[in-house]
């Protein structure tokens, strides 16, 4: 159902959204297309060209001042102490009772600044809280940024067309950034990183100057297969790579070990928010974020509670149908730890269909290819 979309704001790249763009999302107060063209065309150019996805509207905190680095500590899961140079952390913010608020990345800009990028204005709250009476600043900058973020096995050919910057993996490894990029002439922050399992970059450039980017990066890959891409099209890949999203995948009632994001809670670290509760938390899983496959179509699959004999044990999240799996429904899911195992058979409720536990992801289980 398309949603009423004046009381929703533009990207900063809606003025070149083509006339075939499908209906909107709302995705942080911000109207978001579901497609432009297709998403079965922008899907191919995720994972065999390359395509641009607009993610402006993730919230961007820029913390700056002597405590910017200890506030950021307090609040993020990860040490941000123990970062390489031009790392970027990924990890969580949990309530004080170690439930998730939100899954996030940081960087150390330089001396006195750290970035936090994610989607729930609550992360922007605790780090508030964590700050009040030091001396650092909490700005909130989705307003001044425009982020691109080109995706794909051509993504660094295409981009290497617009820098005189090496963007080779050696001299630009994934996870890591650059704060002082210039791309088609425009300064430029670029991150390696995505959320579509594939090589990419996100390119983050000052809103007045989005428009130039996006027809610079769209004139420069014709040749390369350049498409935009929109949101269909990414949950697509990003259900195959597993990766997951907050209030779908986990809200808080889900501890960051029951939501795949145990890895990223560093618990020898000094005290952060949450820490004390996590350690009781992590030998307490309860539930389990797993993939699917079902045998039912995806919009049957939606949100259905799955069974195991004869009790519910989870629901399915968000279901899509796979390139990866030759158009079979894929789906993440949260379900009971003890059907969580891979080969488990589950009933749909109203006997609409089966699922089984399938490895995660079904897409290159590996992570080769964003590493190479």
């Amino acid at each position: 159902m398309t949603i009423q979309t004046d009381a929703l704001r533009s990207t900063p790249f809606s003025p070149r959204f083509p006339a075939t763009t499908g209906e909107s999302i709302d995705v942080y107060g911000f109207a978001v297309p579901l497609w432009y063209t297709d998403p079965e065309t922008e899907y191919d150019a995720i994972r065999n060209r390359v395509a641009l996805l607009e993610f402006s509207m993730l919230y961007k905190w820029d913390l700056t001042g002597a405590d910017a680095l200890a506030v950021a500590d307090a609040v993020f899961s990860r040490n941000l102490r123990d970062l390489g140079p031009r790392r970027i952390a990924y990890g969580v913010v949990v309530t004080p009772d170690g439930y998730m608020l939100d899954d996030v990345t940081a960087a150390v800009l330089g001396e006195g600044h750290v970035r936090i990028i994610g989607g729930n204005p609550a992360t922007g709250q605790a780090l508030e809280v964590a700050g009040a009476g030091r001396d650092v600043q909490v700005a909130e900058i989705r307003d001044t940024l425009a982020v691109l973020s080109v995706q794909g096995p051509n993504s660094r050919a295409l981009l290497q067309r617009l820098t005189d910057r090496d963007m080779s993996n050696e001299a630009f490894p994934y996870y890591t950034f650059d704060p002082a990029t210039e791309i088609a002439g425009i300064p430029a922050h670029v991150n390696r990183m995505g959320f579509t399992a594939e090589l990419g970059y996100e390119v983050m450039v000052p809103v007045e100057r989005a428009l130039e980017l996006w027809d610079a990066v769209l004139a420069a890959g014709q040749d390369l297969g350049v498409q935009a891409a929109a949101a269909a099209a990414l949950m697509q890949v990003r259900v195959e790579a597993g990766m997951i999203m907050g209030d779908v995948e986990y809200d808080e009632t889900s501890t960051p070990f029951e939501c795949r994001m145990g890895w990223a809670v560093d618990l020898e670290k000094a005290d952060f928010q949450g820490r004390g509760a996590l350690l009781a938390h992590k030998d307490d899983v309860r539930t389990r974020v797993v993939s699917v496959t079902l045998d039912c179509a995806p919009d049957v699959a939606e949100r259905a509670r799955l069974l195991h004999d004869g009790s519910e044990v989870g629901f399915v999240t968000m279901a899509v149908p796979s390139p990866a799996l030759g158009g079979a429904t894929l789906a993440l899911a949260r379900v009971a730890a003890p059907a969580a195992r891979i080969g488990t058979e589950l009933g749909l409720d109203g006997e609409v269909g089966r699922a089984v536990v399938v490895r995660t992801p079904v897409h290159d289980p590996e992570r080769t290819r964003v590493r190479s």
